[in-house]
């Protein structure tokens, strides 16, 4: 399905790699004609080639700064991707820090609000919105708390926003993945254990891994997600607010 998004101005956090990265290509090829992006990572932010007008903001999305500095800039929204997140330690909870709890809880809640606030004042009437949860803020699995929680929250938040957004016919939904392969897996010690039992072979510890844990078979790529992110963006979606698209190859079934 091809999406038009001609003359459209579109927020993306994250934007820098994987999904984010994914999903400003796939907006400037539908017709965007400027995309205001956000990421940590200034070299590949600045590195991104795009046809079309782009202003870029290196920063931590949970630093309120950055998005006064966004606000004070103007320009209205005709859409937002709120996609930044970390995955955190992997560990129980009875083993975890309050420090490793709140650096999972500074990016993935208290950036997506400052995210979503500023997306919320400068969006026009009917803007449309996605924010990045994860299949792990549906579905219960160990040693994943701070990130579960997380996303269990920016799902929540989703929700809230899009009804907020009624009068306004604003729509906001939520995405919420399953395994994908971007390079959020990367330096996690688990994975890196995989890849060093498969000889580096990234792909094949990947797809060790999706036959594991997804019913399908196989992880998504970040492509896929951007075009499913597109279709919530876009007039095809409809009247679609306050839902979370899970799209996990069955791994929550």
């Amino acid at each position: 399905m091809n999406f038009d998004f001609s003359g459209k101005r579109v927020l993306i956090t994250g934007a820098a790699s994987g999904i984010g990265a994914a999903a400003a290509k796939a907006l400037a090829d539908a017709g965007a004609a400027h995309l205001v992006l956000v990421d940590l990572d200034v070299d590949r932010l600045n590195a991104l080639d795009l046809p079309c007008e782009t202003s870029c903001h290196a920063g931590d999305v949970a630093d309120e700064a950055l998005w006064k500095s966004i606000e004070d800039e103007g320009g209205a929204l005709d859409a937002a991707f709120l996609n930044a997140g970390i995955a955190g330690n992997a560990a129980p909870f009875a083993q975890l820090s309050l420090e490793d709890w709140r650096k999972v809880m500074s990016v993935n809640l208290d950036g997506l609000f400052l995210s979503l606030r500023t997306a919320m004042r400068l969006a026009n009437d009917g803007a449309s919105m996605v924010v990045t949860a994860s299949v792990a803020g549906v579905k219960a699995e160990p040693s994943i708390g701070p990130y579960g929680a997380s996303k269990a929250g920016a799902i929540h938040m989703a929700k809230i926003a899009a009804k907020e957004g009624f009068p306004r016919k604003i729509r906001v939904n939520a995405i919420a993945p399953g395994g994908v392969d971007t390079a959020i897996w990367d330096g996690m010690p688990f994975f890196d254990d995989l890849v060093a039992k498969h000889h580096g072979d990234r792909a094949g510890a990947l797809s060790e891994m999706a036959q594991a844990m997804t019913p399908m078979g196989r992880f998504e790529s970040a492509e896929e997600i951007a075009a499913q992110v597109l279709f919530l963006l876009s007039e095809a979606s409809g009247t679609i607010t306050g839902t979370a698209l899970v799209t996990d190859g069955g791994y929550s079934l």
